[in-house]
């Protein structure tokens, strides 16, 4: 498979050259978005998530990747996770814009999960969630060293892609999560030739999984990790430690392997908002020729996070607690 070369109409050629190789990694080795605070936004990547959170919740993430090259990836997520009343049941919507170089990505998804108990301090969910994908290509947006490409000849693209997927998630109360994804399972034959010169279409596996560790009243500590697995390409391996401090500040560090590391912090705002940060220094050639990725994350809690804490009031009544996803992920 041939890629046009693509250069933003203010880049140097050498940043144009890493760019395209950069280009060529995400669209053949991760095909959904890629997140340093994974483990907060884990609603966006496995539909099983929307429905085992303790209060309705709107997420806000904002991430630019690659700073100081021109066309480098952007991406913009809103998202939400409502449980039902029930216990049971929950739903969820995303909207994510990708955009890279020439290319917009826009990814628009309902999901329903259905959870139910395994032993007494354990829940399983399985989740559902169908959508589809908007994939905008405008050619006008740079320049390139090999125009005859015939792709290029339309100059835009414009399609709509049907996306169908599908996850698992088993966590414990308070103490520990595991999850497993596929975001769709829609492959390549739902592409044209001239796409899939751009979009090379697989199913991608995501593997989540983190532990809370409590080393005091006032803090606690949390591993976590997320595994991102497509046929023919590296394994994407993440893994992450946050220490949470009062249960109001989080300050960690992430490692993607081979990649990139990173530094996070976060800050629970009252009992309804927590935002968080990272930042990425890249480990790979493009850490000399950027300037790092940011990423902010917004998450509002509608209801407040007083629920936690009335369902332990209860427990010492007497009266049966009712098992929520922890306020630590």
């Amino acid at each position: 498979m041939t890629y046009p070369k693509y250069t933003s109409k203010h880049s140097k050629n050498g940043i144009a050259f890493l760019l395209l190789l950069g280009s060529m990694f995400l669209v053949n080795a991760q095909k959904e978005p890629q997140y340093t605070q994974y483990m907060y936004n884990i609603g966006s990547f496995n539909p099983a998530y929307v429905g085992t959170t303790e209060t309705p919740e709107i997420i806000a993430l904002y991430r630019a990747q690659w700073l100081s090259i021109p066309g480098a990836p952007r991406t913009i997520r809103l998202g939400t996770n409502i449980p039902f009343s029930n216990e049971k049941m929950g739903m969820g919507f995303n909207v994510v814009s990708d955009q890279l170089g020439p290319a917009t990505q826009t990814y628009i998804d309902l999901a329903y999960s259905y959870q139910f108990n395994v032993s007494e301090n354990t829940k399983l969910s399985f989740g559902i969630d169908v959508g589809g994908s908007f994939l905008n290509v405008d050619f006008a947006k740079g320049t390139f060293e090999n125009p005859g490409e015939p792709i290029l000849n339309g100059e835009k693209l414009n399609n709509f892609y049907p996306t169908i997927g599908a996850g698992l998630f088993l966590y414990g109360e308070e103490t520990w999560y595991l999850g497993a994804s596929i975001p769709n399972f829609l492959t390549d034959g739902t592409y044209n030739d001239d796409v899939a010169s751009i979009v090379e279409d697989k199913i991608q596996f995501n593997f989540i999984g983190g532990y809370v560790f409590e080393l005091s009243e006032s803090l606690k500590f949390k591993p976590a990790f997320l595994l991102n697995y497509i046929d023919g390409a590296p394994l994407n391996s993440n893994i992450s430690g946050n220490f949470l401090i009062n249960d109001r500040l989080t300050l960690g560090a992430s490692y993607r392997i081979e990649n990139a590391i990173s530094g996070l912090a976060g800050f629970q705002i009252g009992s309804g908002t927590f935002i968080g940060y990272s930042y990425d220094y890249n480990t790979n050639a493009l850490g000399q020729f950027s300037s790092g990725s940011h990423e902010v994350i917004l998450k509002f809690y509608l209801g407040g996070r007083e629920a936690s804490k009335s369902s332990k009031n209860k427990k010492l009544k007497g009266k049966p607690k009712q098992i929520d996803t922890p306020r630590f992920f």
